[in-house]
């Protein structure tokens, strides 16, 4: 978490911000937020689904920490920075529609917030019923 002063998702990031030309290929949503996927570089394995507007995209590229827009807080958090469980960024990308941002990671401890490795590995619906 941090308590530097941060602009509402989907304003323009201030000068120096994100490349005008991955800005202007971003799709996203009404509140200025695009679904940024976490994914371990070397096993595949799916961590966490976390929210970016263009001011956490150009910090998670420049800065080699994934950064997200938390939604309940409003505010920026760098993952790891309270937990000390960091995502080392070791490459980003968009999808076909660049709708949805891909970062692949390398986790240090948990990425869910309840202290699972994974947000996805508590609760696997039955198929077929």
């Amino acid at each position: 978490m941090t308590s530097t002063p941060t602009p509402t998702p989907g304003t323009p990031p201030p000068a120096g911000g994100l490349d005008p030309a991955i800005a202007a290929r971003l799709k996203r949503g009404a509140d200025g937020l695009v679904p940024a996927i976490a994914q371990q570089y070397d096993t595949g394995e799916v961590l966490m689904l976390g929210w970016m507007d263009d001011e956490a995209l150009h910090r998670t590229l420049t800065t080699g920490r994934c950064t997200y827009w938390s939604r309940s807080r409003q505010e920026y958090w760098v993952k790891g920075d309270t937990s000390g469980h960091i995502q080392q960024v070791k490459s980003v990308a968009l999808d076909c529609d660049a709708d949805t941002v891909l970062v692949w990671v390398d986790q240090t401890g948990a990425a869910c917030h309840t202290g699972e490795r994974t947000c996805f590995d508590a609760d696997v619906l039955p198929l077929g019923q």
